[in-house]
């Protein structure tokens, strides 16, 4: 255990749910296992209903370990699981669990030989955006702010005047420093390698702007229905589940001018700059899906209009990017599950130099693949070899996992809820950005594109298909091009792999 951290009670809301199932508690487990969790803390599940005993709470917890994180270390397990009970709370009735917060300080006080002010509290309340108001209240009479940093889930509201409540009723009992609005797929590794790639090395940052790059693209397809989740998606959509949150913050790295600095205050002033001179998105240029069978799922309401896929175009009136078209896609029950972030530059024109059997070359694109593995594939051209100037394509592959002496790569969770326990918020979404994200989004809520079917297994909607001049990289160019982008993104050695014209 790490000595570092200051002592901990973790509160875990919502502790019987699929996040704390699939992420909470295993992050926790791996960060035990890692040494990573502080030498004293405890941990609290709760939710409005019991699952029984807390040794009834501490089998589902294992159930889930063995579900979600495979061979389990009982030498790992164990010490965490007996820290951990339940108590049930509600936004009306908090009582038990404040006793329960008393006890575990106890507890962890009669190990630390430190004073009640070290030891720190962790609440994550992972619950709807309607439910944080009468949580938080609890929170405060029960007298559970003290000492406490508040986790809060997406979506933060479900439009401006919401997020803008929530902010209100976040302020009634926790200063700004005190929370911490989470948004996992900036603990992911090969995200925050977008800010090493580009501002580590010469041969990226000097071309990361308008003169040399003419579009990028910001694709996360999901294979998955909503899964069972029908009543959530009714009440949030794709846009606020994946495009205000996940795409755009995507889209705040890539686009993110110089921050000089990798902590909190630099990054979030960077990314604030950024998202200010983002266009509000002209719902004209967006485009809304369902899948076709999406009404047939649990929970749906049988005319639901909701949309299960966004396309969007996007503008930044930066010197940087002006003129620059950002294209965003996300949506469930598509192709294939990805997150690529392409980068397509603008062509030299140097017209003497031709493909190999005439026509017009393809543009060079950069490809970063924010899998658990990230990639980078660059499309270069070539003389081939012979006795004339022809051109053949050839794709050079950096693999950025691999073996690096030390690594130690977090899960994004686990990063992320190291970082709360250490105070750090660098990765953590400031209210000045959700407010200015939905300000960005209004205009598509105010005025709702009209959602098309589109078939389980495609691409999306026609209309999505056309958005970017001259297409997506994944899905509708040639056959041809799209077998070498996936050949591109296989594991191997790095190096370049010829293709041919």
């Amino acid at each position: 255990m790490s000595s570092d951290l200051a002592p901990h009670v973790l509160v875990l809301f919502g502790a019987t749910g699929d996040l704390a199932a699939r992420k909470l508690f295993p992050g926790l487990y791996r960060l035990a296992a890692a040494g990573r969790l502080p030498e004293h803390f405890e941990v609290i599940g709760s939710g409005r209903h019991s699952p029984g005993s807390d040794d009834d709470f501490r089998q589902q917890v294992r159930e889930a370990l063995a579900e979600f994180v495979g061979d389990v270390d009982e030498a790992v397990a164990g010490p965490l699981l007996e820290r951990t009970r339940f108590v049930t709370s509600s936004a009306d009735d908090g009582s038990e669990l404040a006793a329960a917060v008393a006890e575990a300080e106890d507890r962890v006080l009669a190990t630390c030989g430190c004073l009640l002010g070290d030891v720190r509290r962790l609440l994550y309340l992972s619950v709807p955006p309607g439910a944080v108001k009468g949580m938080v209240g609890m929170l405060d009479r029960e007298d559970l702010v003290a000492r406490s940093r508040l986790v809060t889930e997406k979506p933060f509201g479900t439009d401006l005047a919401t997020a803008r409540e929530l902010h209100d009723v976040l302020a009634t009992a926790f200063t700004e420093d005190q929370v911490f609005r989470i948004d996992h797929f900036l603990g992911k590794e090969a995200v925050q390698n977008i800010l090493a790639l580009r501002f580590a090395n010469g041969l990226f940052e000097p071309a990361w702007n308008r003169h040399t790059i003419e579009s990028v693209q910001i694709d996360v397809p999901e294979k998955l229905t909503v899964e069972g989740r029908g009543s959530f998606y009714e009440g949030t959509g794709c846009l606020r589940d994946m495009v205000t949150t996940h795409l755009a913050q995507l889209l705040g790295f890539v686009a993110l001018e110089d921050p000089h600095a990798f902590r909190a205050s630099a990054i979030r002033a960077a990314k604030a700059a950024t998202f200010s001179a983002v266009r509000p998105i002209d719902p004209e240029r967006v485009v809304f899906g369902q899948y076709d069978g999406y009404r047939d799922e649990p929970d749906v309401a049988p005319d639901s209009q909701v949309e299960t896929f966004v396309a969007a175009e996007v503008w930044i009136d930066n010197d940087r990017w002006r003129d620059v078209p950002f294209y965003l896609r996300t949506g469930k029950a598509l192709a294939d599950g990805r997150r690529t972030i392409t980068v397509r530059f603008r062509d030299p024109r140097h017209r003497w130099l031709k493909p190999e059997g005439g026509g017009t070359p393809e543009p060079n694109e950069l490809v970063i693949e924010l899998a658990d593995q990230p990639r980078i594939a660059i499309d270069v051209r070539a003389k081939r070899p012979g006795p004339d100037m022809a051109l053949v394509e050839g794709v050079f592959r950096l693999d950025l996992v691999g073996d690096v002496p030390g690594a130690d790569p977090l899960e994004a969770y686990e990063r992320l809820l190291l970082d709360v326990m250490r105070g750090d918020r660098t990765l953590f979404i400031s209210s000045e950005e959700v407010d200015r994200l939905w300000e960005i989004f209004q205009p598509v809520l105010d005025r709702r594109p009209p959602v098309e079917t589109y078939a389980v297994g495609s691409w999306g909607p026609a209309p999505a298909l056309e958005l970017p001049l001259g297409g997506w990289r994944l899905g509708n160019h040639p056959p041809d091009r799209e077998l070498r982008q996936t050949h591109a993104g296989s594991s191997g050695p790095s190096g370049t792999t010829p293709r041919t014209g």
